[in-house]
């Protein structure tokens, strides 16, 4: 009698678990086995990175309606998809980003163009203009064109700038030449918040969103201040060497600013040590005139002079994102959607335009399978980013003619500036001239 030793196989192991799947196939994950598994991938990250730009259009759609330039967006706490316009023209819109539509317009809400916006408890809408008032919105109701009356109207005694709501009291700051903190249910400024040197004209205002008694401000004297609305006073203010358009709190860190300033670059400042910024981004080759946090921390959007937006990076200050149009000028406002997913733009031509946060991103629903592959694929391409042809496939935009001119003569001035410092170092006492970082010569002064 002889014994017959069998090997024996689950055939649920081999067979689709529901019709229509494919069949399981069993690997040999011994390299060994495999001598060409590596050229296989890099072959796999190489086709994955060139879908990738294949595959990008960023592009969504716009919101048209003004008939001038937008200077102001703002998004509404707790909702993703209602976010509000403000414009040269005077008018205020609301729209609902997931339909697309416009929900509620008032028109010559003031005279002159509105400078700020924000959103209060509910759907209150405090907007501020050139026309020396801030007046307090309604907008729960539908009407596509509305010649509402504000439910309030709070007079100033010089143009403001840029206005902030608290995040949980009925509080709200404005900037005009001074920082002022207001009450809804006051007629009158609350308290002024100045340094006891300032002169300037403060251009943006904002409160910490962790951190609601804390309050920043940038001016045109090239000054970023800290305000504690507990204490009524500024506390700290530091002199740039250019003047900043704008600034952002970061949602995950509180103690992180985000300023986009004149001298093309955006700073990233640690308000505990704010004699050097954390980071310097350098992209742009124009003035930087909006950013705006993504609610996850990890990225940011800016719009600038040169008619670009650009998505970031947290801590990685080159090689961001970058988005345009041939139609589209220059880019005074931009807002990151409450689901980190969309970025908004507003510009001089008076169009509100919806951008993709990831170029390549498919819209709609993604089955598992689908998903599987999309993070296989994006796995693939970190693994290999280092390689130079993935590498270059990955970084590769098409930039227009005149943004892509002066980047090429920015370039050769700041290697000519390099160059003249060498120089001047080479031709000087030892240790008479020494190199400094470029992150030490951001700010000029100090004041505490």
């Amino acid at each position: 009698m002889v014994k017959i030793s069998v090997l024996q196989h689950t055939p649920s192991a081999h067979l689709p678990s529901r019709p229509g799947d494919p069949t399981p196939t069993s690997r040999n994950l011994d390299p060994l086995m495999h001598p060409f598994s590596r050229a296989r991938e890099r072959t796999r990250a190489l086709n994955a990175a060139k879908m990738e730009r294949l595959f990008a259009k960023p592009f969504v759609g716009s919101l048209e309606g003004h008939i001038d330039a937008v200077e102001v967006l703002c998004k509404k706490p707790g909702s993703l998809s209602t976010v509000a316009s403000g414009s040269w023209d005077g008018g205020i819109m609301l729209h609902n980003l997931a339909e697309r539509k416009q929900l509620h317009r008032i028109q010559g809400a003031h005279k002159g163009k509105v400078s700020g916006l924000c959103f209060g408890d509910g759907d209150r809408l405090l907007s501020c203009g050139v026309d020396s008032n801030i007046k307090l919105w309604n907008v729960a109701a539908q009407d596509e064109i509305s010649e509402q009356k504000p439910l309030n109207v709070f007079p100033g005694k010089s143009p403001f700038n840029s206005i902030d709501h608290h995040r949980s009291d009925p509080l709200f700051a404005t900037a005009s030449n001074t920082v002022q903190i207001w009450d809804e249910t006051k007629s009158a400024a609350v308290s002024n918040l100045t340094f006891p040197t300032s002169t300037e004209t403060v251009t943006a205002v904002r409160f910490n969103l962790s951190e609601t008694s804390v309050l920043g401000s940038i001016g045109s004297d090239r000054t970023f201040t800290l305000y504690d609305i507990r204490t009524g006073k500024a506390e700290r203010r530091v002199v740039m060497q250019m003047r900043s358009n704008a600034l952002a709190w970061s949602p995950t860190f509180p103690t992180s600013v985000l300023l986009a300033s004149e001298d093309h670059n955006l700073y990233t400042f640690d308000v505990r040590q704010l004699s050097t910024p954390t980071h310097v981004y350098k992209a742009h080759v124009a003035a930087v005139m909006s950013c705006d946090w993504s609610p996850t921390g990890l990225e940011f959007v800016s719009g600038g002079w040169d008619r670009t937006v650009r998505i970031w990076k947290e801590g990685q200050g080159t090689g961001p994102e970058i988005y345009h149009t041939k139609r589209m000028q220059r880019v005074s406002s931009t807002l990151f959607s409450a689901d980190a997913r969309f970025v908004l733009t507003g510009s001089d031509d008076g169009n509100v335009r919806i951008w993709k946060a990831k170029a390549s991103e498919r819209l709609g629903i993604v089955t598992a399978r689908e998903r599987a592959a999309i993070e296989y694929r994006d796995t693939l391409k970190e693994r290999w980013k280092w390689d130079s042809e993935v590498g270059k496939v990955s970084r590769a935009r098409h930039l227009p003619k005149p943004v892509y001119q002066a980047a090429k003569l920015k370039r050769t001035m700041l290697d000519a500036r390099s160059v003249k410092e060498d120089r001047r170092r080479k031709h000087t006492r030892a240790g008479e001239s020494k190199p400094k970082a470029e992150r030490k010569k951001v700010v000029i002064a100090e004041q505490s």
